[in-house]
């Protein structure tokens, strides 16, 4: 088989042995497919790990001792040689929900005892048949808005649980056509550099002219909780990207960690992506003295030649604590304790 069909076996082995073991609440036995140094990146509070050990530790034990039979409901999942280091990596993404019976408060979000969701996106490097390297995101604060304890102002969108492809074809298990995934890169490439033209524009619109060229009209955009999702190039625009570039200023594009796309799905992920000021305003903050870091993962399935979905999750806790707001303290400091 060539690297990506055997890093998508690689990983579909490891998730099954994990997820096996989540559903039960227990350590995995079986990691073999782990590199000895593996290397994970995590949402604040978690951030960077060293060992499967000290990730179980700190975020699965906790999180599967708080959601019980925890199961990951996977949307999507492709893989692809980096497009950001010559090639010369592979690795694969898998989005989704963990679902479970939200039973004990988790990083004082307070349980429901309830079925919740938690929204994530997982980067993982395959290299010589082994897992060396992955990126964890979630969407912390969509968990506190289900919980009823979401700490920020009104979103400009609207959050939900958001559904897998409209097509739903996302799991890519079968070899793709390479033309394919290449067609879909070459869109998504475009697609930054057009909105990297803009980050220093003295105008704080575009036009949406410029957004039709990658963006179907009808496209869908599932940002993260704290500003939500929109439908349409025009509500889009009105519902994120003017909010974003009104109230944020000093934008600089500081590259991916990884980028790949196979068939007609892409996407990646930066650490972080870039950096900006906030102007006073957005997520309800006031005017910083100096820019903070995003930590992005997108996530895009392409229909024809234009864009059509796009999923998006962003380290905003990260964000806002570099700001002076730590959103778990926040709710700590509202329930009391």
């Amino acid at each position: 088989m060539d690297q990506i069909a055997d890093a998508k076996q690689v990983v579909r082995a490891h998730n099954k042995a994990f997820d096996a073991a989540l559903l039960d609440g227990k350590a995995p036995e079986e990691v073999s497919r782990l590199s000895p140094d593996f290397f994970w990146r995590g949402m604040y509070p978690f951030y960077e790990k060293n060992g499967m050990d000290a990730v179980w530790k700190d975020f699965w034990a906790p999180l599967s001792h708080s959601f019980r039979r925890l199961q990951r409901r996977e949307d999507i999942f492709f893989a692809g040689v980096n497009d950001v280091d010559d090639q010369t990596s592979t690795w694969t993404c898998s989005m989704g929900h963990l679902v479970g019976l939200f039973d004990e408060d988790w990083l004082g979000i307070p349980k429901t005892n309830r079925m919740a969701h938690l929204r994530y996106a997982e980067f993982m490097r395959v290299d010589r048949n082994q897992i060396v390297e992955s990126a964890f995101f979630i969407d912390l604060l969509g968990l506190m808005h289900e919980a009823g304890a979401y700490p920020l102002p009104p979103m400009t969108g609207t959050y939900f649980v958001y559904p897998g492809p409209q097509t739903q074809d996302g799991i890519l298990l079968a070899t793709q056509d390479p033309q394919e995934g290449a067609r879909t890169l070459d869109l998504i490439n475009r697609m930054i550099a057009d909105l990297n033209s803009i980050n220093h524009l003295t105008d704080k619109k575009c036009s949406p002219d410029l957004l039709a060229r990658t963006w179907h009209d009808d496209m869908v955009w599932y940002g993260p909780c704290g500003i939500g999702a929109t439908y349409t190039i025009d509500r889009y625009q009105y519902q994120h990207q003017y909010p974003f570039r009104q109230h944020l200023a000093d934008k600089t594009y500081n590259g991916h960690i990884s980028r790949f796309a196979e068939g007609h799905y892409g996407g990646f992920f930066g650490w972080a992506n870039l950096s900006n000021r906030n102007l006073g305003g957005f997520l309800g903050l006031p005017e910083a003295a100096k820019a903070s870091e995003m930590r992005v993962v997108d996530v895009y399935r392409r229909d024809g030649d234009k864009l059509m979905e796009n999923w998006v999750l962003i380290d905003l806790p990260h964000y806002l604590k570099q700001q002076g707001l730590d959103v778990l303290q926040r709710l700590k400091e509202l329930r009391g304790a």
